[in-house]
């Protein structure tokens, strides 16, 4: 489903302070020092710079000091299994509120229907369900990925004005984003007469995997593919390893773009590795706080919180943002 533009919630840092502070003094929302309140954190773990900064974010937001219990139970290799059984497991504890960020997409209508039952609010971070039954939830907090991918889209109409062959690394199958990237992809591409689509194939957000997969479809293609979307930056330099190992130049004789903003793919873009990274912020612990604030006060909150981001399309833009990258 495609996520409409939302407001995000319009308190500023001061006033989110402010309702942390009051919160604790009264013992409510933020809990107090001897009363804080327990979260469960449901989360994906060990998946790239972009997931290691994003779980480290929500972390460093939600701390003793701010008046928070942080439970952080990072799924067993991307498991979605251990990832229920954890959820349970803070249902059964009786958390005040549970953040969920799915290892897949499917699979969560009981899990969700228990934390109902037991009038525990779950809010989505970065990944939403399917279907998206947006009862059984507050809200999720993520970047835009229909239009993320859209604006990689875009770029690649205005880069190739005379179409190209191009060829997709997509994330793993199931996963919420990945669909949406998809989507976002599509819709623009669909119409591009003048474009060959080569095909997609997942590579499972991995460097390695995704050398591999490019590796074969350039030869299955005599190496005529000028084009590669990566649905993450580690994807993107792993096609740019497979082109290099071609004896092609990536950034000129196959030209990646990417999704993510990391650093390496930053300074990759500085040096002509990628010629376009749309970046997909990670960094939303602020805006998560203060939703959790609210949605412990019982407040009704819109059922998507869009976090901004940009894009980077030339050396010199990403070399203006890598001094403040933090991830």
């Amino acid at each position: 489903m495609r996520p409409n533009r939302r407001t995000v919630l319009g308190l500023s840092a001061a006033g989110l302070v402010a309702t942390a502070l009051a919160a604790c003094s009264s013992g409510s929302a933020s809990g107090g020092a001897d009363d804080p309140v327990t979260i469960g954190f449901v989360a994906v773990g060990p998946e790239g710079a972009w997931r290691q900064a994003n779980e480290q974010n929500i972390q460093d937001t939600f701390t003793e000091d701010a008046g928070f219990s942080l439970k952080f139970a990072p799924a067993t290799n991307l498991d979605q299994k251990s990832q229920i059984d954890a959820f349970a497991s803070f249902v059964d504890e009786g958390v005040d509120l549970i953040l969920l960020s799915a290892t897949e997409g499917s699979g969560w209508e009981e899990s969700l229907n228990r934390a109902q039952e037991a009038e525990i609010p779950v809010l989505l971070i970065d990944r939403g369900i399917e279907p998206d039954d947006q009862d059984l939830y507050v809200t999720r907090l993520a970047p835009n990925n229909v239009a993320v991918s859209s604006s990689v889209a875009e770029w690649a109409i205005s880069t190739f004005p005379d179409g190209a062959n191009y060829f997709v690394l997509e994330g793993p199958a199931g996963v919420s984003v990945v669909n949406e990237r998809n989507e976002g992809w599509n819709e623009l591409m669909a119409d591009q007469s003048d474009f060959t689509d080569l095909g997609s194939q997942s590579a499972n957000w991995s460097t390695e995997e995704a050398k591999s997969v490019f590796e074969t479809v350039l030869k299955s293609n005599n190496n005529d593919v000028q084009l590669v979307f990566a649905q993450n930056d580690e994807m993107g330099l792993g096609a740019a390893q497979a082109v290099e190992e071609a004896g092609l130049t990536p950034g000129e004789d196959v030209k990646i773009a990417t999704i993510d903003g990391t650093e390496a793919a930053l300074n990759a873009l500085v040096d002509g590795t990628l010629s376009f990274v749309a970046e997909y912020n990670p960094l939303f612990g602020e805006q998560a706080l203060e939703a959790v604030n609210a949605a412990l006060e019982g407040e009704t909150l819109d059922p998507y919180i869009e976090i901004e981001s940009t894009t980077f399309d030339s050396p010199e833009s990403a070399e203006e943002a890598l001094p403040d990258r933090k991830y």
